[in-house]
């Protein structure tokens, strides 16, 4: 099992309609510390994205939040994480984020959690990503998001394999052992191939 070094959370800068969102989000914050991987967010304090942040840090783990200049007040930037990185957009903010970190994991939010997510997404299906990308169904939140995949499929305006783009997974806990499998598989992919071109394989 190929071990998660670090993990990059997308979620919501508010608490949502359902106190189980912020709950899940303590306790994920705990579960990335415990398993010494490195929580790579938003950079905010305040809704969900200050709770897994906080979590993270109380349970001993080190946390790199990426804020653009214009939401530091917006999104109460979180100055007493590990380091805060401020970047001059939200473009750079996702590119800094793929670049640091090993998988994706959403968590409830709205169109800046979608629009973070949908790329990543987009970028693994141009083969410019291969890294794990998780949706945490709590409470049923992407249920309507594969309703959606499915139609695309249907009036094809998508492949049926691009349903693996992501994984949805409704246990927390099962989240980084879901990714951990994803990335051993990579691995072993990426061996495979380069024993069977001779080619280094990236």
């Amino acid at each position: 099992m190929t071990k998660l070094k670090t993990i990059c959370v997308f979620c919501g800068a508010s608490e949502g309609d359902d106190p189980c969102y912020i709950e899940a989000a303590r306790e994920f914050g705990k579960l990335i510390a415990e398993n010494g991987t490195t929580l790579v967010y938003g950079g905010g304090h305040i809704g969900i994205m200050g709770a897994i942040a906080e979590s993270a840090l109380v349970a001993g783990g080190k946390v790199i939040g990426i804020i653009p200049e214009h939401l530091q007040l917006k999104e109460d930037a979180f100055f007493k994480i590990t380091d805060l990185e401020v970047v001059p957009d939200m473009h750079t903010r996702k590119k800094r984020m793929h670049d640091l970190t090993d998988a994706f994991c959403t968590f409830p939010g709205g169109f800046g959690s979608l629009d973070e997510t949908f790329e990543m997404i987009t970028w693994k299906q141009l083969e410019l990503n291969n890294k794990p990308i998780i949706l945490s169904n709590i409470n049923g939140y992407w249920d309507d998001w594969k309703k959606m995949t499915d139609g695309l499929i249907k009036k094809r305006f998508a492949s049926p394999e691009d349903a693996n783009l992501y994984t949805i997974v409704d246990d927390i806990h099962d989240i980084i052992p879901t990714i951990e499998k994803e990335l051993s598989e990579g691995a072993t992919k990426k061996e495979e191939l380069k024993k069977r071109t001779n080619k280094i394989v990236p």
